[in-house]
């Protein structure tokens, strides 16, 4: 089957650092490896911050040491604030980066502990000191649609800061969070309009939250502007710990399945995918989300299989999934 996006997953990481309780390294192991067996090209296996912030992160060494031998196909990333948090990823063996500021300052001091000027610092330091020891580099803007705190971001701020970070990493991929979960589709695909004409070689990459139950018509939406990288959580887990109000990312399964109906296919396995999104799912019954586990599994399979079959012979998939758009 030909793939026409990357679905990222994040579980491991957003997903688990959400949990009140925390997940025991072993199980984290195993669920990194019944999500890579699933068909994720990417996935985020931890973060390497403050074990203050983050107690649940404590053991991404850990989880690293153990998985990294054994993720063949999958690219494993970790997520670092700062440059320590980066020496520290690099130490375990990770050579993929997620580096995360906000474009609102309140919520970055409340995030990363410093503001966004001083987390502009900490990458230039952080590519100055490891660039030549990374794979691949990302940079995740937290509150690129909304803050917690403000409201809705000016599309302008989230672009000055892109095109400075894009400065200092020409290469790096440029990830949009919706982080609080209130974005709403017109206004995602206007920002990724603009946001696809000033990216750089990395391309760019959405983040979305469900809070309003917008984020599978986001993904689509960002679709609709080219974007061809979203990040998911099985389980529909997820949720920043310093955005007041947000809920859980969009469930891997519900944005693979979105996708394929409308022609883009992920190389996800259906039956793996929500397998292991039932594990996943079971660690936080009250914070899982998603639409697709709670099917009729046999009948949700043969329709998924049925999509990728419809549109595996057609164009190519940036003009059938136009062309779909125009039909409706």
């Amino acid at each position: 089957m030909t793939v026409d996006v990357t679905v990222v997953e994040v579980a491991p990481r957003d997903g688990f650092q959400s949990l009140r309780d925390i997940v025991p390294t072993q199980e984290k192991i195993e669920i990194v490896e019944a999500l890579a067996a699933a068909g994720f090209a990417r996935m985020e296996i931890g973060a390497f911050v403050s074990p203050r912030a983050l107690p649940q992160m404590t053991d991404a060494a850990a989880v690293a040491a153990a998985c990294l031998p054994r993720l063949d196909a999958c690219r494993p990333a970790a997520l670092v604030p700062n440059r320590r948090g980066a020496a520290a990823a690099i130490a375990a063996g990770l050579r993929e980066l997620v580096f995360v500021l906000s474009v609102c300052e309140r919520h970055n001091r409340a995030n990363v502990g410093c503001d966004t000027a001083r987390s502009v610092a900490e990458l230039a330091g952080l590519v100055a000191e490891h660039d030549a020891e990374l794979a691949h580099l990302r940079i995740d803007l937290a509150t690129s649609f909304d803050s917690p705190f403000e409201g809705a971001v000016p599309m302008a701020r989230t672009l000055e800061l892109m095109r400075q970070v894009l400065t200092l990493a020409p290469h790096a991929e440029i990830c949009l969070c919706d982080t609080t979960g209130r974005a709403f589709p017109s206004q995602v695909r206007a920002l990724f309009d603009q946001a696809m004409r000033g990216s750089g070689a990395g391309g760019v990459a959405f983040h979305p939250h469900d809070t309003y139950g917008f984020a599978i018509a986001n993904v689509l939406a960002a679709a609709e502007s080219g974007v061809r990288v979203f990040d998911a959580a099985a389980g529909g887990l997820g949720g920043c710990p310093f955005a007041p109000g947000a809920t859980g990312n969009a469930a891997s399964e519900d944005v693979a399945f979105a996708l394929a109906c409308e022609g883009l296919q992920t190389g996800l396995d259906p039956a793996r995918l929500l397998a292991a999104a039932d594990r996943v799912a079971a660690l936080g019954p009250a914070a899982a989300a998603g639409h697709l586990r709670t099917a009729p599994r046999a009948r949700l399979l043969e329709d998924w299989t049925k999509r990728a079959v419809t549109f595996g012979s057609e164009a190519a998939p940036r003009e059938r999934y136009n062309e779909t758009i125009r039909r409706t």
